[in-house]
């Protein structure tokens, strides 16, 4: 009876085997950590969809670890030294902050950058066609985007001629600035700056505002910029004042008035182009960054109108979305 047991056992046990192996994975499963200011869930898919197109798929063939600052920059660096200690196969950074942080807790790791300002002059890269580093992927904006912004502003609102700008006093973005400055006289613009990188100074900046009493803001994109945005829409609000925004969910969630920016979904899809090619053995260093190459035009018609606004008609035709 011991003997018929154990064959049975043993036979039990050989079929089972392959059924077994055939349950787990194929192939190795990589780890991608990933750490932006917020969840906005229609880039996060956008970041997935992009994934599956070049065959990884969450929960077969890659682990995504996700972290979130809501705002707070300094927990990078905490996000950053997780992922070192968790060894992940590539880190995701959305941000300046993020890469800065990920840049500093490693330089094996590769870091794949997306909607960052100016990688260049920021030193995430020696140049954009040759990285030279463990850094590469995506700019949020061409460094012209701001003449854009005002022309747009300029031609929604033919009256206006004091424009202030939101600007960061980060050394990351100074072009931005500058290249205001050199589109404002052409269209007959003067600009007025203020700096705000975190609430305190936003606070102050309204203040200002109120003072100054400009025709027009223009908000350069900052973290600030991004997390505040319902904030500075409620001010411009109650103050009467046109904002052109450098982020899409200031006009379609926060009430703003008008954003002209880099078509983001598009942005973060592409990212898993980067990530697939360095899963295959491609270096940082090799892939050059990309241009962003898509932009939308958004006009909230409700806020123009609570303005007093009548939005120019060729204006309207050329708006990708109008919000009534």
């Amino acid at each position: 009876m011991d003997r018929r047991r154990f064959l049975l056992t043993s036979l039990a046990g050989a079929l089972a085997a392959p059924l077994v192996a055939d349950a787990q994975p194929a192939g190795k499963v990589y780890r991608i950590g990933l750490m932006a200011l917020t969840p906005t869930p229609e880039l996060v898919e956008a970041g997935r969809q992009g994934l599956r197109d070049h065959g990884w798929i969450e929960g077969k063939n890659i682990v995504i670890e996700y972290r979130y600052s809501e705002g707070r920059e300094e927990l990078f660096s905490r996000f950053a030294a997780e992922f070192v200690r968790l060894k992940v196969d590539v880190i995701l950074a959305v941000t300046d902050s993020a890469v800065y942080a990920a840049k500093q807790a490693t330089s094996t790791i590769p870091i794949v950058m997306a909607a960052v300002l100016d990688p260049e002059a920021s030193g995430f890269v020696e140049t954009l066609a040759h990285p030279g580093g463990n850094v590469t992927g995506l700019p949020m904006f061409g460094i012209d985007l701001a003449a854009k912004q005002l022309e747009l502003l300029k031609e929604a609102v033919p009256r206006i001629f004091r424009v202030s700008v939101l600007a960061s006093s980060s050394a990351m973005r100074p072009r931005m600035w500058e290249a205001a400055q050199v589109a404002a006289p052409k269209l007959g613009l003067t600009l007025q700056r203020f700096d705000a990188d975190i609430p305190g100074d936003l606070e102050r900046g309204f203040g200002l505002l109120a003072r100054q009493r400009p025709d027009a803001l223009l908000a350069l994109a900052s973290p600030l910029v991004y997390v505040q945005a319902g904030q500075i829409a409620a001010f411009a609000a109650n103050n009467q004042l046109p904002v052109m925004y450098p982020f899409r969910g200031a006009v379609l969630h926060a009430g703003g008035f008008m954003a002209y920016t880099t078509l983001l979904p598009d942005l973060f899809r592409r990212v898993g182009t980067y990530v697939d090619k360095i899963l295959k053995g491609a270096k940082p260093a090799d892939l050059p960054v990309e241009q962003p190459a898509k932009f939308e035009l958004l006009i909230n018609l409700k806020t123009a109108k609570a303005l007093g606004l009548m939005i120019p008609a060729s204006l309207l035709a050329r708006a990708d979305q109008v919000i009534e």
